[in-house]
């Protein structure tokens, strides 16, 4: 059973990519996967300001979803697919296993790796 906590943190994270931009983001992090990408990377592919994206990152960063690694003098951020995969599981476990909103076969194909 899911705690009421781990629900409130798994809607602050649907919230943190509730914005267009941070899901533009994370689609093209997780289309970088496993390598990622640097901000100046991430700027010119999607034409979002530096201070906009910085923003966005730093949310997305707080909700777990893309983690930032340092290179040098270079930061690489990458969509962390360990804290999706546990959102997309609660999501077809809490919501869609109890009903016949998604047929079975379906969520025997989406459902998320066990650590």
């Amino acid at each position: 059973m899911v705690t009421v906590s781990k629900v409130a943190a798994y809607a602050d994270m649907f919230s943190a990519m509730g914005t267009e931009p941070r899901l533009r983001i994370l689609r093209l992090l997780l289309a970088a996967h496993p390598e990622g990408l640097v901000a100046g990377a991430i700027q010119s592919e999607l034409d979002i300001p530096n201070s906009t994206l910085s923003h966005h990152l730093e949310k997305l960063r707080s909700e777990d979803l893309v983690e930032a690694r340092r290179e040098g003098t270079f930061l690489w951020y990458t969509a962390n697919t360990g804290t999706l995969q546990e959102l997309l599981g609660f999501l077809f476990e809490e919501c869609c296993c109890r009903t016949s909103a998604v047929p079975r076969e379906n969520i025997v194909r989406i459902q998320p790796m066990r650590r």
